[in-house]
């Protein structure tokens, strides 16, 4: 018997200040770093909810970056078994000028960190993988995040 296949989306959010790139990371509460994500609903598009997880979970309204997705396949464990897998794609957004608020019933944290603290503070190697991706594909195609 194979395992249900359960679907969730968010983004990689990257902003250039002053021309300083930082990643938003959130800290959920069992003090995972992680990127904004979560279950796509009835009748979304894998973009609708990718942003609507991203400002439930930080409040940022964000632009897509074009010509980025990525997916990550993840098993789902709850006591000790393996109950599912979920895959998670990964879009690529940037915000400017605003304020975060953190979802407190989802995350403890929003940090703003290089990508050099990101992945040396990431615990899933496929945190690292999809950050590593998302920073090489900025730097070959995005002039202004070139660093």
């Amino acid at each position: 018997m194979s395992l249900p296949l359960e679907h969730s989306c968010g983004a990689v959010v990257v902003t250039c200040d002053s021309g300083v790139l930082r990643y938003v990371i959130i800290v959920s509460h069992r003090g995972i770093l992680g990127f904004p994500k979560g279950h796509m609903k009835s009748g979304e598009t894998e973009q609708e909810t990718a942003l609507r997880e991203v400002f439930e979970e930080t409040g940022l309204e964000v632009s897509f970056i074009n010509g980025f997705r990525t997916s990550v396949v993840r098993p789902v464990i709850r006591d000790d078994k393996i109950v599912a897998n979920k895959q998670i794609v990964y879009f690529l957004a940037e915000y400017t000028g605003q304020t975060c608020r953190v979802q407190e019933s989802e995350v403890t944290d929003i940090r703003f960190l290089s990508y050099e603290e990101a992945l040396s503070l990431f615990q899933f190697e496929s945190n690292k993988d999809v950050l590593q991706q998302a920073h090489t594909f900025l730097q070959h195609h995005y002039r202004e995040y070139a660093s």
